[in-house]
């Protein structure tokens, strides 16, 4: 049996990324320190509690389990404390992927899945992004992806070791079996604050711009179901089986929806109309972030299945309406 280390396998992606890993046949070892992972996220196969940035604590994993491939998602992802707090996400992320690096070097292991974002990008020159487009990040959380990237392919000169980079444009949904969901403290991510307004009626929901140059006026964004982008993740991995090399891969749908059409989305499948709140867009936020997706459908294979915004709202709801 195909063995993947999966860090980070305690949090939001990571987590539906071992279920997905372990239906398609493979075990699952998951390392988390559960800083901002979940416990009773890790249902298929063990928890290693430790820390990426931890070198000893990465070793005794990787040589205990030594796995086929390694897929890291390890990471602090809130772009606003990394504008407030740049030196935890530089640590934690830019500097513990050194350390899984240089550890799997030591231990004859080859092969990485890194999760990365489509904040390499920054602000787009064009719409939909390719995987060719500039990568001019514009805050310290993109900047940590983008470095790692480069980390990433000088390793794979210098040391050999093949990698898929797979670039996220927005991650979205829970589990449609509803055993594990998005969980985040504090929550920033709009899908699940648009349905905490929908099911509290004392919330509000801020909508960030409504004058962008888009079809109504608000922010256009790719999401991605969590699902889709788990089986992703399985591709990848059976590609880095039999194929070495670096590849690159943008995941989104190509399609992208406003965030009024995502309010609407909410107030029809919960039956609850939003209160909201319009605000100013936030700093650097660009108008339209969409995907071409063309690359991942034609060398993995992979396409977004399970991404209409309708479905992807539902199965949030679901698993939101559970936890209450």
């Amino acid at each position: 049996m195909k063995t993947v280390l999966v860090t980070g396998g305690a949090g939001y992606v990571g987590s539906h990324c071992c279920k997905a890993f372990a239906r398609a046949g493979w075990s699952v070892v998951a390392f988390d320190n559960l800083s901002r992972g979940w416990r009773d996220a890790v249902k298929w196969g063990p928890l290693i509690e430790g820390d990426i940035t931890n070198a000893g604590e990465i070793a005794a994993a990787l040589h205990r389990h030594r796995p086929d491939v390694v897929a890291h998602f390890a990471a602090y992802a809130y772009v606003g404390e990394s504008v407030e707090r740049p030196e935890l996400y530089y640590r934690n992320n830019s500097f513990g992927t050194l350390v899984l690096l240089e550890e799997m070097r030591k231990a004859g292991i080859d092969r990485l899945i890194f999760s990365s974002t489509c904040a390499t990008y920054g602000i787009p020159m064009r719409t939909p992004i390719d995987e060719e487009h500039p990568q001019a990040p514009i805050n310290p959380y993109g900047w940590s992806k983008f470095i790692i990237e480069r980390m990433i392919e000088g390793f794979s000169r210098a040391h050999g070791v093949s990698a898929v980079i797979l670039r996220y444009f927005n991650a979205a949904g829970c589990d449609a079996d509803g055993e594990i969901g998005e969980h985040h403290e504090p929550e920033t991510h709009v899908i699940p604050l648009a349905i905490e307004a929908a099911l509290k009626q004392d919330r509000t929901f801020t909508v960030n711009g409504s004058t962008f140059d888009t079809r109504d006026g608000t922010a256009v964004r790719d999401y991605v179901h969590v699902d889709d982008l788990a089986r992703a993740h399985v591709l990848a991995a059976e590609k880095l089986l039999g194929e070495r090399g670096v590849h690159v891969y943008n995941l989104g749908t190509g399609i992208g929806t406003t965030v009024r059409e995502l309010v609407e989305a909410v107030s029809h499948v919960s039956g609850s109309e939003l209160r909201i709140n319009y605000g100013p867009p936030r700093p650097g936020d660009p108008p339209i972030l969409v995907a071409a997706p063309g690359k991942a459908e034609r060398e993995l294979g992979w396409i977004a299945h399970q991404s209409d915004i309708s479905r992807i709202v539902e199965t949030a709801f679901n698993w939101y309406r559970r936890q209450l």
